[in-house]
C-alpha cells in the first residue's frame, strides 16, 4: 500500500495529530534512532561509509521529511530518500544495509505512535491502526524511492568504472605516450602490479561482438591471476599477471580448454610498461597459424613462424624467390614436391619417417628430394639453404595464395 492510498482512506487527520505530538520530541527521536542504528549495524558503527556525525545528520534530514509528510503533506516528499540512496550508492554502502537503517528509523516513529495511542484507560485502536497503516505505507514509498535511486546511481558508477577501465586498457595496449605518467594509475585501477611477470593474449573473435574466451577474466581470477581484457571487432586481447613465470602453464591450460579459433600468446615478459610490444608478439603468434585453424600458439614456440607472420609482404617475396621453380611446375608435380619437402621438414630430415608419413618407399622420397634440390638449385645439407627453405615453406603455409601470384618483377639497376 502506498501513502497516497492511506490519504484516500481518510486516515490523514488522525495521523497528522499524532505526528505533530511526536515531533515535539524530535531531538530525542533523532538520538534514539541514531543509537539504534549504531547498535544494530556494524557497518555504521565502524564508520565504513559515513562518520557518526554524517549518520546523525542523515537521520535528522530523513526524519524531518517523514514527520512533515505524516503531519499533512498531500504527497510524500521522497527527495531525501532519493538523495540518501544516491549518496550511499556513491559511497559503496550495501543496499540491504541502507534499507535496514531506514526501517529502524521509521520503526522508531511507529513505536512513538504506539505509546501515544495507548495512553489512558482506553487504547485508541483506531488511531493505532491509522498510524500503523500510514507508517508502513510510507516505509514502502521511501524504500521504493531509495532503492530506485540507489540502483540508478550504482548503474552509473558501474558504467563510469567500465568506461574508465576500458580507456586505461586501451592506453596500456597502445603504449608510448598513452601511458606516460599514468602507468601507476593504470595498474591501480586494473588491479595489476607495475613490476612483475605478464603475458599478453590475443584471441580471434568468431564474429563481431562475440568473445572467443568468455568469462576468461573470472576464470583466471579463480586461478589467482589478475588480468585486464578488451574486445575489438576482430580480437579479444588481454594482459595476464602471473604470480611467477612458471605460472604461465596455468594460463595456457585455461586458454586451451575450449578454443574457438586462433589464439596467440606473447612470451612471458617483465614490467607492465612492455605490454604494447608483447601485444604485437601475441598477434604475430596468432598470425603464425593458418586462417580457419583452431588452437593456441605462444610466440616462443615458433619464433620463425612469428617472424614470417610479422612481415607478410617480405615473406611472400621470400617464398617467390626460393620456391619459384617448383611453384611454376604443373599442378601435380608442384603439389607432390611441396608436400614431400614439408613432410621432410616436419620429420626433422629423416627419410624413413618422411616415407612412413607419405606412405611410400624411402627410395621414392630420396628421388623426390634429389629432384627438389635440382629444381631449386639448393642443398638440403647446407644450413643456410635449409633455413631459407624452411622460412619459404612457412610463408607459403601462412599465405597460400602465393603459389598463384605472378612472379615479382626484377628491379633494374641504375
Amino acid at each position: 500500500m502506498h501513502y497516497q492510498t492511506v490519504l484516500r482512506d481518510g486516515l490523514a487527520p488522525v495521523v497528522s495529530v499524532l505526528a505533530a505530538e511526536v515531533e515535539t520530541a524530535m531531538p530525542e527521536l533523532i538520538e534514539t534512532t541514531t543509537h539504534q542504528i549504531l547498535e544494530q549495524m556494524p557497518v555504521y558503527r565502524d564508520q565504513r561509509f559515513v562518520t557518526h556525525a554524517e549518520l546523525r545528520k542523515s537521520v535528522r534530514a530523513n526524519l524531518d521529511y517523514v514527520m512533515r509528510t505524516l503531519r499533512g503533506e498531500d504527497v510524500p516528499d521522497l527527495s531525501q530518500a532519493r538523495a540518501t540512496g544516491r549518496a550511499r550508492a556513491l559511497q559503496g554502502a550495501p543496499l540491504p544495509e541502507v534499507l535496514r537503517a531506514y526501517r529502524i528509523g521509521l520503526t522508531e516513529v511507529w513505536h512513538r505512535f504506539v505509546l501515544l495511542t495507548a495512553r489512558g484507560d482506553h487504547q485508541d485502536l483506531a488511531g493505532l491502526v491509522a498510524a500503523t497503516s500510514a507508517v508502513w505505507a510510507l516505509v514502502d514509498d521511501y524504500a521504493e524511492a531509495l532503492t530506485s535511486s540507489y540502483r540508478d546511481t550504482a548503474a552509473e558508477v558501474v558504467v563510469a568504472h567500465q568506461n574508465r577501465r576500458s580507456a586505461l586498457v586501451e592506453a596500456l595496449f597502445a603504449g608510448g605516450a598513452a601511458t606516460e605518467g599514468t602507468l601507476w594509475d593504470i595498474a591501480r585501477v586494473l588491479e595489476l602490479t607495475v613490476d612483475g611477470s605478464f603475458v599478453v593474449v590475443a584471441a580471434e573473435t568468431p564474429r563481431l561482438g562475440h568473445e572467443p574466451l568468455p568469462k576468461i577474466e573470472q576464470r583466471l581470477r579463480e586461478a589467482q591471476h589478475a588480468s585486464a581484457w578488451r574486445l575489438t571487432p576482430d580480437l579479444q586481447v588481454g594482459v595476464v599477471s602471473l604470480r611467477d613465470p612458471s605460472a604461465c602453464k596455468v594460463t595456457i591450460d585455461l586458454l586451451r580448454e575450449a578454443p574457438v579459433g586462433r589464439v596467440g600468446m606473447s612470451p612471458v615478459f617483465s614490467g607492465l610498461g612492455n605490454t604494447s610490444r608483447a601485444l604485437h608478439l601475441a598477434r604475430v603468434a596468432l598470425s603464425s597459424m593458418a586462417p580457419g585453424s583452431t588452437g593456441l600458439v605462444q610466440f616462443t614456440e615458433s619464433p620463425l613462424a612469428g617472424l614470417v607472420a610479422s612481415a607478410p609482404e617480405a615473406s611472400v617475396q621470400l617464398a617467390h624467390h626460393v620456391l619459384r621453380p617448383i611453384l611454376d611446375l604443373p599442378g601435380d608435380d608442384r603439389n607432390v614436391l611441396l608436400l614431400t619437402l614439408r613432410a621432410w621438414f616436419d620429420c626433422q630430415g629423416s627419410t624413413k619417417l618422411t616415407s612412413e608419413r607419405m606412405f611410400c618407399h624411402p627410395n621414392t622420397i630420396r628421388h623426390r628430394l634429389r629432384r627438389i634440390t635440382d629444381e631449386l638449385g639448393r642443398s638440403l645439407t647446407d644450413p643456410a639453404d635449409i633455413a631459407e627453405l624452411g622460412a619459404a615453406l612457412r610463408a607459403l603455409h601462412l599465405f597460400p595464395d602465393t603459389s598463384h601470384l605472378p612472379a615479382p618483377r626484377p628491379t633494374r639497376a641504375g
